[in-house]
């Protein structure tokens, strides 16, 4: 007997603890334990505002804590200054104090997430340009900082401009911050459309609950099931440029395509579905972005809440469109490059932000001819085909370790491809075939269908929800790798 009870006390141990091998995800299985565990102490509670508040923001920072250890500590040290910096703000009327304040607290933000994002690249092309022998620093990159920051910048500037008045107390800021359902990989949350929602409390629906059970499992599938399946050829591919055919690295770029959007749109849905289990409500993250025709319509719908933080905190401040077709195109591709440097501190997402946005001028400056051209089902296929093909070709230099490695994935496409290679490739990989050509169905259908088993899903009775729950839990168990994958988007 002893002996279980010292083994339980281990085992609850190291399930407190920080564990880098194994942090805690959406996909793990200690993740969904501790949510259920949480889950009806939190329906006790929601009616009571400060302590609901209080016991999310300590749950948040646990999580938190699983994910990334002590660098919760950043998250608390943010939000202090920036709840004291948004009250001195809003208790004066002098224009210099509030905009010391806007500066402050921007300026203290950038600076965390530049020091442990981007110091080693500025100390790497330091040395390159002046032959220096700066040794990296040992910095470890916090789970979630980007993410986190920017809803720290949103926060300040809508307080500054008037949009949002700053939250009564310093705790309910810090939920507002850590909230755990988009803490570590988004989405981004916007304090005009989340701070309310604190104030007035509304408890869930059975209907929205359903719809959140509905998001989490299509984000489960997508995550543990498709995207992970396929990661597996998908990371042969990147980590052996030269290694393969030129069509077998096709395929692996293809691959890498669906991967992403798989992995990150996943991670939303179940961000959003846990957050609508528990009576609040985040915004949508994408929105079927393999439809789009063009540049434009594609950052509508993909990331959607990093771009419209662009273009509501970068390209519009700029100046947006507002200073003449010249100046609109340098903000359209100043902003990429910031979407670019924000996804990573490498030259290869340089290179991926500039190039969005030098798409983006070249469809806005060639929109005035294209709306004139008939929008048949030819022309249609064809702006799909385009945009798809240089968005697929820009997401080679978003994967590769290295802007040489994805020059050598380039040329081998080009230059060592052979149709021979595709009897053999469908032969072995007709599973991860099947999973890419299902994502890449489903973009086809229309959206009111894909929209209509969600509903049946909400209005079907508790039987058929519990069948399809356990049939996904069944694919997930079946299809997961003996590690659990990180998702993607951990890592900005």
């Amino acid at each position: 007997m002893q002996y279980d009870i010292s083994t339980f006390f281990d085992n609850v141990g190291r399930m407190l603890a920080y564990e880098a091998d194994h942090p805690m995800l959406f996909s793990s299985g200690l993740f969904w334990v501790l949510f259920l565990i949480f889950l009806p102490v939190y329906a006790m509670l929601r009616s009571r505002r400060l302590q609901m508040v209080v016991y999310v923001v300590a749950f948040s920072l646990y999580f938190y804590y699983k994910s990334s250890a002590w660098f919760f500590m950043l998250l608390i040290i943010t939000s202090v200054l920036d709840w004291c910096l948004s009250r001195i703000m809003s208790d004066t009327r002098k224009l210099w104090k509030r905009r010391l304040c806007l500066w402050l607290s921007i300026g203290m933000s950038l600076s965390i997430l530049g020091f442990f994002k981007y110091a080693n690249f500025f100390l790497w092309n330091w040395n390159q340009m002046v032959e220096g022998n700066f040794q990296p620093l040992d910095i470890i990159l916090p789970v979630g900082i980007s993410f986190y920051t920017f809803q720290s910048i949103s926060y300040i500037v809508d307080v500054y401009k008037g949009r949002v008045s700053p939250t009564e107390t310093w705790i309910e800021y810090l939920f507002f911050l850590s909230y755990f359902p988009a803490l570590v990989a988004g989405p981004i949350v916007r304090a005009d459309y989340f701070l309310p929602q604190i104030q007035n409390r509304d408890h869930a629906s059975r209907q929205e609950m359903a719809a959140g059970l509905w998001l989490i499992i299509l984000g489960l599938v997508k995550k543990a099931v498709v995207a992970d399946y396929i990661a597996q050829y998908n990371d042969l591919i990147f980590a052996s440029p030269t290694g393969y055919s030129g069509l077998e690295s096709l395929m692996g770029v293809v691959g890498y395509v669906v991967q992403i959007y798989c992995d990150f749109s996943g991670y939303s849905d179940m961000a959003i579905g846990i957050s609508a289990i528990m009576g609040f409500r985040l915004t949508r993250n994408f929105n079927f972005p393999y439809k789009s025709r063009n540049l434009t319509d594609f950052w509508r719908r993909w990331h959607i809440s990093l771009s419209t933080w662009l273009r509501d905190y970068v390209y519009i401040p700029l100046g947006g469109n507002r200073r003449g077709t010249l100046r609109t195109y340098v903000n359209n591709f100043l902003t990429m490059l910031v979407g670019g440097l924000w996804h990573g501190a490498a030259w290869k997402f340089v290179i991926w932000g500039g190039m969005h946005g030098v798409g983006l001028i070249v469809h806005k400056a060639l929109r005035p001819w294209l709306v004139k051209i008939p929008d048949t089902w030819p022309v249609k296929a064809a702006s799909w085909t385009l945009t798809m093909a240089y968005v697929s070709f820009l997401f080679i230099f978003f994967r590769a370790a290295s802007f040489e490695d994805a020059w050598l994935i380039i040329r081998n496409i080009f230059g060592n491809f052979d149709i021979a290679y595709l009897a053999p490739f469908v032969r072995v990989r007709y599973v991860w075939l099947i999973f890419v050509a299902m994502i890449i169905a489903v973009h086809s259908l229309p959206t009111r269908w894909i929209n209509a088993a969600g509903d049946w899903f909400v209005r079907a009775p508790f039987g058929t929800k519990l069948a399809v729950f356990i049939v996904a839990v069944q694919l997930v168990v079946q299809f997961m790798s003996e590690d659990v994958m990180p998702f993607i988007y951990f890592q900005f």
